[in-house]
């Protein structure tokens, strides 16, 4: 997601404005009944089919309508900055990015749900969402869904070089490498795309940011986050004809490009564990014949975990939203009463059903036992979230992230960038 630096200046005076409204939040009616209140949901990871579940299921709960509105990831930090603390434009509930979490909630922009931890999951949910949400161990925005990245890859190519799935990082690097062809990347990576990128990082013992004390500090620099920079900048060069500039991303396209003819545009991709939704053979929409339509098929994709350096599986970053109650909503308790719904047996089965990691694990049971099933539990297992950091949401929002990773994999003097970024870092990652 890259924005403008003006952007976070923006977003940041928002915050500000925000923490002082923080202290006193609207009067809120004690009962749910008859409550009209809003939803913002990022992005369309949450299907139609469970927006209609919440929006019935309340509505047979208070009376009330629940309104679902959908807001883009590109510019959802502007938006909540803007509206979290307008009591009379606020979301009343709204999904947030994990690693915007700390930011919010260290503001004040979400309402004290600790008298609820307990009876929405308690210890059952999440622990890392369940952490960044959390200030002075009271809970303010708590786990939505999760979905870990692992490896999709082209079985029939790998067999044909006579390629096995990898058991180290690299292993994997080097199988990637040799299959880069002039027109096929071995491993389709976008050279700005730091979410897939840090798995390196954390693979070889790295951090983004580290806390000295109360303050915390970018640590690009340390030895072990250097050594996985040097990683994944050879396997940028030696793997991917992904563009330097290009972040955040649908690799499954790549992978299913020319399925149909045998020659996709990537032989490997990582991506969250929803992707297998839009891998497949393409054929035909039959509701739409200018679209077409992925369907899996097991003898041309496969998927595993991205392999550890010593084995086992690589900590990747965990994907996923939380989601809170604003401070400024009038509404309270239908808030309240929502999310009861959403941490309900029937909508968390709803979720992994759907391939979306269920928020309370004791659910997990529902994303099934296949193959995406067993890879999403086995690299949710490992992996890591980002810093905990109350400036974190201005760190990404600034682009930085992009703007480095991009340098790094086009071949940039790793140690002279990763001080350059470090002292840009620090500047924003403490709020």
């Amino acid at each position: 997601m890259k924005r403008k630096i003006g952007l976070v200046a923006a977003a940041t005076a928002a915050l500000v404005v925000l923490a002082g409204c923080a202290a006193t939040p609207p009067a809120a009616d004690e009962s749910a009944d008859g409550q009209n209140i809003t939803m913002w949901v990022m992005g369309g990871d949450t299907p139609e089919a469970l927006r209609d579940f919440l929006k019935t299921e309340y509505a047979d709960a208070t009376g009330g309508t629940l309104t679902i509105e959908q807001q883009d990831w590109a510019d959802a930090l502007s938006k909540l900055t803007t509206a979290l603390p307008d009591a009379e434009n606020t979301p009343d509930v709204t999904e947030i990015g994990n690693t915007w979490s700390p930011t919010f909630t260290s503001v004040g922009a979400f309402s004290d749900i600790s008298d609820m931890y307990e009876e929405l999951g308690g210890d059952k949910l999440l622990p890392s969402f369940v952490e960044v949400g959390a200030v002075d161990g009271a809970n303010y925005a708590l786990p939505y869904y999760f979905g870990s990245r692992y490896i999709f890859y082209r079985k029939d190519i790998w067999a044909a070089a006579g390629l096995s799935v990898p058991t180290t990082l690299e292993e994997f690097n080097t199988a990637a490498a040799s299959l880069k062809t002039a027109g096929q990347s071995g491993f389709y990576i976008g050279g700005e795309d730091w979410r897939n990128g840090v798995s390196w990082i954390f693979a070889n013992g790295g951090e983004l940011a580290v806390k000295d004390g109360d303050t915390w500090k970018s640590s690009l620099s340390s030895d072990e986050t250097i050594a996985g920079l040097e990683q994944l900048q050879a396997l940028y060069t030696d793997a991917s004809l992904a563009p330097v500039t290009e972040a955040d991303s649908t690799p499954w396209v790549n992978i299913n490009n020319n399925a149909a003819s045998g020659a996709p545009e990537a032989a490997t991709i990582i991506a969250p564990g929803w992707a297998h939704w839009s891998i497949g053979d393409l054929t035909p929409d039959p509701k739409d014949s200018t679209k077409t339509v992925a369907t899996w098929n097991d003898d041309t994709f496969g998927v595993f975990v991205l392999p550890g350096v010593d084995g086992g599986a690589a900590p990747v970053f965990a994907g996923g939203s939380n989601i809170a109650i604003s401070a400024a909503s009038k509404n309270q308790a239908g808030a309240k009463e929502l999310m009861k719904i959403i941490f309900s047996k029937e909508y968390q089965e709803l979720l992994g059903a759907n391939g979306l990691g269920p928020a309370n694990l004791d659910y997990s049971s529902s994303l099934g036992d296949d193959q995406f099933a067993t890879a999403l539990s086995e690299s949710a297992a490992g992996s890591k979230l980002t810093p905990a950091a109350p400036g974190w949401a201005a760190v990404e929002g600034s682009g930085l992230l992009e703007e480095f990773f991009g340098k790094v994999n086009g071949g940039g003097d790793i140690t002279a960038l990763a001080a350059e970024y470090d002292e840009k870092i620090d500047a924003l990652i403490n709020g």
